[in-house]
């Protein structure tokens, strides 16, 4: 225009309030979405420093706290199904254990939900009892089981589904810790690889059992949406070609709809 006005035509087919409810929706989507991240992470933040809470009051005050892992075929040693995961030797050894423990469990609880508690608190607990079974005469403290547990379960539980976004968090966690494999034979005498076997073992029945469970699988729709006739009635009848100007917010922008009636359309099909 001659005023330095901009002119944006927009057909009928644009549908522009669709388009802006569209957008809102997206953007209250992606709100939730982004609220789950972060109660998933803090969850699991939580866990990582009530460990090194734990480690930090044990070296302080010079305690040993070790006597309450789990202590196979001892009655005494059926405690630590519930504490040996809290418990670690060393700050060494809590950081090997903190890292993946954090970004797995919050993949858990995020991805899978209500489905994800579930899970790592039966990791938690049948790790432990595994290990009490089977375990050497000595004591088994570390939350290596259930990092071990975890794994395997995001590992295998995504390919199960056949769902595309949890296939490639399996993928992933796969890439990341797929090294961890060795980890479940007798290769180090100071590991408790029978923690790591049992850990593994109850994340791959979990991923088996569930596999029905939990998330729904999204569906994904490849093809291109095609576009809805809109029948819109002109009136008065003439002029054939009616235009209905919109003025934006901003100054310098006016946006024209322009509809057809239906005998011009009709005329038009004729040619």
């Amino acid at each position: 225009m001659e005023d330095g006005t901009k002119v944006v035509e927009i057909s009928a087919k644009a549908r522009p309030w669709r388009m802006k409810s569209e957008h809102n929706s997206l953007a209250e989507e992606l709100d939730v979405e982004r609220r789950k991240v972060m109660l998933s992470a803090i969850i699991a933040g939580i866990l990582i420093f009530i460990l090194w809470l734990i480690l930090g009051f044990e070296n302080y005050f010079e305690l040993n706290l070790n006597y309450f892992g789990v202590i196979p075929r001892k009655l005494i040693g059926l405690r630590g199904i519930l504490f040996a995961p809290l418990l670690h030797g060393d700050y060494k050894h809590l950081v090997s254990n903190s890292i993946p423990l954090f970004f797995l469990l919050t993949g858990t609880l995020y991805f899978y939900r209500g489905l994800g508690y579930k899970v790592f608190l039966l990791i938690w607990i049948f790790s432990g009892v595994g290990v009490w079974c089977i375990g050497r005469d000595s004591i088994h403290i570390g939350a290596s089981g259930v990092v071990y547990g975890l794994a395997a379960f995001l590992a295998i539980s995504g390919i199960l589904r056949n769902d595309i976004r949890l296939m490639a968090i399996s993928m992933l966690t796969i890439f990341l810790y797929g090294g961890m494999i060795w980890g479940v034979l007798p290769l180090f005498q100071h590991v408790s690889w029978e923690s790591h076997l049992m850990g593994s073992l109850v994340g791959l029945f979990c991923a088996v059992y569930y596999r029905k469970q939990g998330p729904p699988q999204r569906q994904y729709d490849l093809e291109p949406e095609e576009d809805e006739e809109e029948s819109v009635e002109v009136l008065p009848a003439e002029p054939l070609n009616e235009t209905i100007q919109h003025h934006t917010a901003h100054p310098n922008y006016i946006i024209i709809y322009r509809y057809k009636n239906k005998e011009d359309e009709n005329t038009e099909t004729k040619a």
